[in-house]
């Protein structure tokens, strides 16, 4: 089976269903190529060694990959932001199909400005589509503040539900997005829930007993980890509130970010400005070196504003952290809190809510460790038996495959 990755983004860019699920599709014995753009992302400036040009081609770890131009930029302007996902649109629809081989599979991740491109493909060559929601368009923009514009947004809803019924089939990444998508008409049986990964090859697990000698200012603390995105989704001043409660009622909790995002500056700010000293800001890590830093953590935290599209999404970092094998304090609604109540993996508790959160991290902290250890143990199970690496390539290929006609 032949397949192309159409993706925005690809390695050398942090991005984890790139070269590593494309290399797994060839090791089970497809052709598989990717169509990009120059990397850029998370800060907008070109990764070194890379400048725009109408096209390059290079081989990745034995797999080809296609990259064409694009406007970078990742900043918080909304006009900078579209042309970055417009202009590598373009580019794919009016170079794609020169570029590739005519394939079994168009896999699409997420986003919707690439439909143009993956159905001109289809025409042209017959090939099936498959569009990886990992993103709600049009409630995705309108949360990151991108765009407001009642009637745009109108519009944009109506041209997303139509790529949507015309994709051959979705996978979505929760079930809460599958219910969502069936309420806009989409036909439930073609839509698939595939659960993200984490990078298992970059990220060993640390295990809940793992002991890391932590640094002067840590040694002797209960550490909280926040480890991912700083943007205003996050809505990280929870945490901040929480730390300044914890300042009399915890002493001995550390709150430790690390990560890179628009609202870390700020967020750095602030912290001075309340004058914290539980709170601790660490420069980003490459993925392969946050074993260790996961090693410091007694209890690890994902927060996100309390929306209700939150409540059908799963932040990447559960995944890492139920890899990793430490409790998790899971301080949103939904199906991200299913999976931790599930895999019996930590706490749940209501987001934006810095008194439920210190209670859950009382609670932790009053725990006698083996049973924070038995947390972490169930958290790495579930994973590897439901969200694994493995276990998602086998359901893609699945899919591909009864696509592509060729059977499994």
């Amino acid at each position: 089976m032949r397949i192309i990755l159409l993706s925005q983004w690809f390695q050398p860019e942090s991005f984890f269903k790139g070269l590593p699920f494309a290399k797994a599709l060839r090791e089970r014995g497809h052709n598989v190529e990717v169509l990009t753009g120059f990397p850029n992302y998370p800060g907008g400036k070109l990764y070194p060694g890379y400048r725009v040009r109408l096209y390059q081609r290079e081989i990745m770890d034995g797999i080809t990959v296609h990259r064409i131009p694009l406007y970078p930029s990742h900043d918080k302007s909304t006009f900078h932001r579209t042309l970055n996902y417009i202009s590598f649109s373009l580019s794919a629809f009016l170079l794609g199909p020169w570029l590739i081989r005519k394939p079994d599979v168009i896999y699409v991740y997420n986003l919707i400005t690439l439909a143009p491109a993956a159905f001109l493909m289809r025409l042209l060559f017959g090939s099936k589509v498959i569009i990886d929601v990992q993103d709600l368009w049009p409630e995705s923009i309108v949360n990151s503040s991108m765009l407001q514009n009642s009637g745009v947004l109108y519009l944009l809803n109506k041209i997303c539900n139509w790529v949507y019924r015309r994709a051959d089939r979705i996978t979505s990444l929760s079930p809460g997005f599958k219910q969502e998508l069936t309420s806009r008409g989409i036909p439930s049986e073609k839509i698939e829930v595939v659960y993200n990964w984490c990078d298992e090859a970059a990220i060993a697990p640390v295990g809940p007993s793992s002991r890391q000698a932590k640094p002067p200012d840590l040694q002797g603390k209960f550490v909280v980890l926040f480890a991912g995105s700083m943007g205003i989704l996050q809505g990280l001043d929870t945490l901040l509130d929480c730390a300044k409660l914890c300042a009399v009622g915890l002493p001995d909790v550390r709150f430790v970010l690390i990560g890179e995002g628009v609202d870390r500056l700020r967020l750095q700010q602030k912290t001075e400005e309340i004058g914290l000293k539980n709170l601790v800001f660490l420069s980003s890590r490459p993925v392969e070196k946050m074993g260790e830093i996961f090693a410091l953590a007694d209890a690890l935290i994902v927060h996100l504003v309390d929306n209700p599209l939150f409540r059908i999404t799963i932040p990447s970092k559960t995944q890492a952290y139920l890899y990793v094998g430490k409790p998790i304090i899971m301080a949103m609604r939904g199906d991200a809190g299913d999976i931790v109540r599930h895999s019996g993996a930590g706490i749940i508790c209501e987001p934006e809510n810095p008194k439920a959160i210190m209670n859950v991290i009382r609670t932790l902290h009053e725990m006698p460790e083996i049973e924070r250890q038995e947390m972490g143990a169930s958290g790495h199970r579930y994973y590897m038996e439901h969200l694994s690496f493995n276990h998602g390539i086998e359901k893609f290929e699945t899919i591909m495959m009864s696509l592509a006609g060729k059977g499994v």
